[in-house]
């Protein structure tokens, strides 16, 4: 055992000896210096340059991507934009993302939808259907938001409550063994969509979501999200941007190096350059983290971070959109899709099956959007474009297409969250392992730091967050919160 123990020792002080001769290489070099170097310009990198250079600090932001945005994503699409990524600000009491927009007079619409509902077999679901519907998925919706003890499953929880509620308010249900079979589906899907998981059953019930009070669908529209990054970057409406703030797209970052002497971190990039700074802003989703911090900082991360990583679950959420040449649907906006227990058991393609909703984008006129989450949202990434697009419209002819001849699309435009290498994924949950776990959000966020006790290496993004993760408000503050790390505030 002491023989074991002097071999870790030797290789631990021989790793440190790697690591700051590597510095100290490094540091031979003249190399462009900055205050603070921001890895990843997503909303919560973006949020933490900006706030650094509005308080007169040199910022560098690294960008692997061809664009700044990260998860966010707005693309022009027939008469308007849509969103490939995040659609809509959740909340607006608290949202500095909505404050945002409202200081900058940019107009902000609720996306109150009209919606309908099909059934596997074309047939339009009737009123009184649609109404119980819409009060079944408001109450699940509301049940959804507590957390009992002990922690379960959401979806068993959700399912148990439910049957109470339709016992005591609509007992006729109980014999209508098919509806039920039908809508405890789709709300599994429908929950999916929030959490971009495979089964409401991979989310724990003790999960420390919290929403924000007000409107949970705010829509951007033809604004578009990118707007946000305009207002933070002071491009908007023609601004001058910030003189102290530089960025670099199609750069990505593949080391950093912690140094004591000088008393510098040293980014290394793919691309051979290396830029040194007092401190850098890691804000990487969790995804990329798990498969590359073995590699990406020169000492080994604290246990506790490690652990955070691997235990924090990032999900997967994807769309299909289609733009057609007129919007042949009519005024709704969102179609419900329920699957007829007799219909299930056609050739269609699992993931086909799981898509619970087509809905129609605010940004543009003649899009339908379909949704897709979880292991069956990769299940259709990894198909090419043809088949896709085959399988999608014949989905919407089977549901939509009984009174009406569907044309085809002229274009088709999908996300692909989950095989972007410099994402890997759409955003985080608390998954049912999530009790054994619950300081991981924090442990994430936690700086390390010199033996002053200095921040040098910050983490940022939505999975540090432990209660707005998910969101892009929660990915603001979290940068936010690095950046007034830095400057001295208390948040």
């Amino acid at each position: 055992m002491v023989v074991s123990l002097k071999i870790i020792y030797i290789g631990l002080v021989l790793g440190l000896v790697v690591a700051y001769t590597q510095a100290a290489s490094i540091s031979d070099n003249s190399l462009p210096t900055y205050d603070t170097i921001v890895v990843g310009l997503g909303a919560s990198g973006t949020a933490a340059a900006t706030t650094l250079a509005r308080a007169g600090r040199r910022v560098l932001g690294l960008e692997a991507q061809e664009r700044i945005g990260g998860r966010v994503y707005t693309v022009p699409f027939d008469d308007g934009v849509v969103e490939v990524g995040a659609e809509w600000i959740h909340g607006q009491i608290g949202s500095r993302t909505y404050e945002l927009a409202v200081q900058n007079n940019v107009s902000i619409i609720a996306d109150e939808t009209s919606v309908g509902g099909y059934r596997s077999d074309g047939t339009l679901l009737d009123d009184n259907t649609m109404n119980l519907m819409k009060e079944l998925v408001e109450k699940g919706m509301e049940i959804a938001a507590d957390s009992p003890e002990p922690p379960e499953p959401l979806g068993q929880y959700i399912t148990r409550k439910l049957m109470q509620y339709i016992e005591k308010k609509h007992p006729e249900l109980l014999n209508d063994k098919e509806f039920l079979a039908q809508f405890f589906e789709y709300m599994d899907l429908n929950i999916d969509t929030y959490e971009a998981t495979t089964s409401w059953n991979d989310v724990s019930t003790a999960s420390q979501s919290v929403e924000l009070e007000g409107n949970q669908a705010m829509s951007w529209h033809r604004n578009g999200y990118k707007t946000l990054f305009e207002i933070l970057l002071n491009t908007y409406r023609n601004g001058s941007g910030l003189p102290t703030l530089q960025y670099k797209l199609n750069t990505e970052v593949t080391k950093i190096t912690l140094s004591e002497a000088p008393n510098k971190v040293f980014v290394t990039c793919k691309d051979g350059s290396t830029y040194a700074a007092d401190n850098v802003i890691v804000t990487p989703s969790v995804a990329v983290l798990k498969e590359r911090h073995a590699t990406l900082f020169s000492l080994p991360l604290p246990k506790d971070k490690v652990d955070a990583i691997n235990n924090i679950k990032m999900g997967v959420e994807s769309k299909i959109m289609f733009r057609y040449p007129n919007r042949w649907w009519g005024d709704n906006g969102f179609f419900a899709f329920l699957w007829r227990t007799e219909d299930k058991s056609g050739t269609e393609d699992v993931w086909v099956k799981k898509i619970p909703a087509v809905s129609t984008p605010m940004g543009a006129s003649n899009v339908l959007t379909l949704w897709l989450t979880g292991d069956y949202a990769v299940m259709a990434e990894n198909l090419p474009d043809d088949e896709v697009r085959a399988k999608g419209m014949a989905l919407l002819r089977r549901f939509l297409g009984a009174n009406i001849t569907i044309p085809e699309p002229v274009e088709m435009l999908r996300s692909l969250w989950h095989k972007n290498p410099h994402v890997l994924g759409s955003f985080t949950y608390d998954d049912v392992d999530y009790p054994h776990h619950v300081t991981a959000r924090a442990d994430l966020a936690r700086p390390i730091t010199d033996e002053k006790g200095v921040p040098r290496i910050l983490f940022a993004g939505e999975a540090t967050h432990t209660q707005q993760f998910s969101t892009v408000h929660g990915a603001v503050d979290t940068g936010y919160r690095e950046a007034n790390r830095l400057l001295g505030n208390t948040v």
